[in-house]
C-alpha cells in the first residue's frame, strides 16, 4: 500500500535506503518498444549519490538491472523489473538516530505510524527510494518522445533566496548538465554553488524551486475531474521526498492578474491543433492538455538532516541534543531534477495509455 502510482502504466517501487537494495517492477509498458538501455544508467547517473562535492559523499554507482520483461532491448508487453543494488551503506552512521527523531524528518512518524521503521538511513522515506522512479520514469520519456517526439526537461530555478532569471523557451539540456548545481544560467548557477558550499560547511543546508516544461506533450491528456492532467501531477511530484510545493503556468503570480490579463486567447493554427496566445494556464485547460508547453514548478524543503546541534526527542520521549552524522546532501535539488523529469514522465505515460484506452478504441 502507498508504494504503487499509476493506472495502466504502473510502477511499484521496492527497498530501503541501507537495504540489499532498490528497485521498481513497471507494469503495462506497450510490447515492441525498443529501448536504449544507456539512457536509462544515464537518467540514474544523473540521481546518484558523490556526483559532485555538493552532493552527499555515498559512493554509489548504482549500475540497474533488468530482471525480466526484454528481449533484445525491445519490451514485451510484461512487468519489467530493475534492481540497483547498495553498495556503499553505513548503518552504523546511524547509531544515535536510531533513538532520537531527527527534526523535520520521517523518523517520528513512521516510529508513531508503525511501531517499527527502519534501523538506519530513513528507510523509505530516503530519497534512495526514487531509483526505481527515475529508472522507470526513463523508459516512459522513450515512449513519450517516440510516440510524440515530447521532451520533457527540469531545472534548477532557485537556490535558497538565489533566483535565475530563465526563459523557459530557451533551455536546453546541455545548459542543465553544464554544471554541478543544474542551473541552465551559468552566473546563477555559481552564485548557487557557492551558497551550497557555504552552509555545508556551517553544518546546515538549503531548498529551492526546480523547474520544468513539457514540449510537444500529446493534446487531450487528463480524465476530468478527479485526475485532472495537473491534479496528478502535483501528486507525482508532491511524492518525492522534501518537496512542500507545486505551481503549473502562472501559478500564485496569476492570482495578481484580472481574468483579462490572464485568460490564454485562441489564435488560428495551420496544422488546426489548439493555439494560444500566452500559456498562463501552463499547458492545461480543463484538467486536459491543450499541446501548448505544460510548465511547473515544485518546492523543495531544506535537507532536514544536518550537522548542526538540533533539539529533539528520544523514542521515549525524552529530550536530547542530536548533531546528525551520516552522509547527507546539503541541498537535494541537483540530484532531484531528473527525479521531477521522472514523476512527470510517468504521469504523462499513463494518461496516454489512458487516453487512447478511451478514445482512440473505435478509430482502429
Amino acid at each position: 500500500m502507498g508504494s504503487s502510482f499509476g493506472v495502466l502504466f504502473r510502477v511499484s517501487t521496492f527497498g530501503e535506503s541501507h537495504g540489499g537494495g532498490v528497485g521498481v517492477i513497471l507494469e503495462g509498458c506497450p510490447p515492441r518498444l525498443e529501448l536504449d538501455l544507456a539512457k536509462i544508467q544515464s537518467e540514474l547517473d544523473r540521481r546518484r549519490p558523490g556526483q559532485s562535492k555538493i552532493t552527499t559523499p555515498r559512493k554509489e554507482l548504482d549500475q540497474v538491472e533488468i530482471l525480466s520483461g526484454l528481449l533484445n532491448n525491445k519490451t514485451l508487453g510484461t512487468p519489467i523489473a530493475m534492481l540497483v543494488r547498495n553498495k556503499d551503506h553505513k548503518p552504523t552512521d546511524y547509531k544515535e538516530m536510531q533513538i532520537a527523531f531527527r527534526p523535520s524528518h520521517a523518523d517520528g512518524t513512521y516510529q508513531f505510524k508503525y511501531g517499527i521503521q527502519a534501523a538506519s538511513g530513513g528507510g523509505r522515506a530516503s530519497a534512495r527510494e526514487t531509483i526505481g522512479r527515475v529508472a522507470a520514469g526513463a523508459i516512459a520519456k522513450q515512449l513519450l518522445s517516440k510516440s510524440f517526439d515530447t521532451e520533457i526537461l527540469a531545472w534548477v530555478k532557485r537556490i535558497h533566496d538565489i533566483e535565475a532569471d530563465i526563459d523557459p523557451a530557451n533551455v536546453c539540456f546541455e545548459d542543465i548538465e553544464s554544471n554541478i548545481v543544474r542551473c541552465p544560467k551559468t552566473d546563477s548557477a555559481e552564485l548557487m554553488q557557492g551558497r551550497i558550499e557555504q552552509l555545508s560547511q556551517e553544518g546546515d543546508s538549503c531548498g529551492g524551486v526546480i523547474e520544468c516544461i513539457v514540449r510537444n506533450p500529446p493534446v487531450g491528456l487528463g480524465m476530468p475531474v478527479f485526475d485532472k492532467l495537473e491534479a496528478d501531477l502535483a501528486k507525482a511530484v508532491m511524492s518525492l521526498p522534501a518537496t512542500k510545493g507545486f505551481e503549473i503556468g502562472s501559478g500564485f503570480e496569476g492570482t495578481l492578474l484580472k481574468g483579462s490579463q490572464h485568460n490564454d486567447a485562441f489564435v488560428a493554427s495551420e496544422d488546426g491543433r489548439l493555439k494560444t496566445s500566452t500559456n498562463n494556464s501552463g499547458g492545461i485547460q480543463g484538467g486536459i492538455s491543450n499541446g501548448e508547453p505544460i510548465l511547473i514548478r515544485v518546492a523543495f524543503k531544506p535537507t532536514a538532516t544536518i550537522r548542526k546541534a538540533q533539539q529533539t526527542i528520544d523514542s521515549l520521549g525524552n529530550p536530547v541534543t542530536l548533531e546528525a552524522k551520516g552522509r547527507h546532501d546539503p541541498c537535494v535539488l541537483p540530484r532531484a531534477v531528473p527525479m521531477v523529469e521522472a514523476m512527470v514522465a510517468l504521469v504523462l505515460a499513463d494518461h496516454l495509455l489512458r487516453q487512447n484506452g478511451q478514445c482512440n478504441l473505435l478509430e482502429s
